[in-house]
């Protein structure tokens, strides 16, 4: 009988992690090698942010490079992981009476690819993604988490990447190794301490716990992901944490397994 696969939320911050040997990529890398190699994986990134819910559909997601700014070898990065066109048309019957489109146009953004490009490097596990519909709250988010349990139980592992600390303006550009801020150590401290306690209602209320959730989410397109993740375990599951770390000071590179 098949275990019950883990859910992991992965912080994966600057796009150059997918070229860049460091303590985050070695961390996806060991998840890689250590959880049952998956029948697929079912991924909600940060930079699917839009005023729907579609699900990839496609029989060949491209690898979109959205962002700009970076060495021409990021660009030339592709991950040809094959899709679950099966597993994407099954989301349309769990997630009812939510609308979920069928998307052919989407692919795999980097929030996606650049993460899984350590966890599974010859691309040969199926990939989706599910897009977040920015015009819900953070409960619908929290309860669209909570349906897809029933693919945890068929081997499919879910991610969320986003970054639990997202704040782009405080970013030290070049000083990536720079001291994290206080409000955004604090702000980390305290949804670990809400994770180990299994208190989920002020982490979907996060923008209640303040100013330093002010200052550590001031968008919710990186921190939504993890309500997606959290939502999924169950009363005797365990939570972990197997990658910790800034970047730039005023990003988190945490790691939130459950399972």
């Amino acid at each position: 009988m098949r275990k019950t696969t883990p859910a992991i939320f992965l912080d994966h911050g600057n796009p150059m992690n997918t070229l860049e040997h460091n303590a985050w990529t070695d961390g996806w890398s060991a998840i890689g090698r250590e959880i049952p190699k998956p029948k697929a994986v079912l991924a909600v990134s940060a930079h699917w942010y839009v005023p729907y819910t579609s699900v990839t559909a496609m029989p060949k997601p491209r690898t979109i490079h959205d962002f700009g700014g970076f060495p021409r070898q990021l660009y030339e990065v592709k991950y040809p992981a094959p899709a679950a066109p099966d597993l994407a048309a099954r989301m349309q019957n769990l997630l009812a009476p939510i609308s979920v489109g069928l998307d052919m146009r989407w692919g795999l953004d980097h929030g996606t690819w650049s993460v899984l490009f350590h966890v599974f490097p010859h691309a040969d596990v199926p990939v989706i993604q599910l897009s977040i519909d920015n015009t819900q709250p953070a409960s619908f988010h929290y309860e669209t988490g909570k349906r897809l349990a029933p693919f945890r139980d068929e081997g499919v592992l879910i991610i969320g990447s986003g970054n639990l600390v997202h704040n782009l303006h405080a970013y030290a550009w070049g000083q990536r190794h720079m001291e994290p801020f206080d409000w955004a150590v604090q702000f980390e401290d305290r949804v670990r301490e809400l994770l180990l306690a299994h208190e989920d209602v002020p982490l979907i209320e996060y923008e209640e716990l303040g100013s330093d959730g002010m200052l550590s989410v001031p968008t919710p397109d990186h921190y939504l992901p993890l309500l997606y993740v959290i939502a999924l375990r169950r009363n005797h599951e365990q939570v972990s944490f197997p990658i910790k770390g800034f970047d730039g000071g005023s990003i988190s590179m945490l790691a939130v397994k459950i399972g």
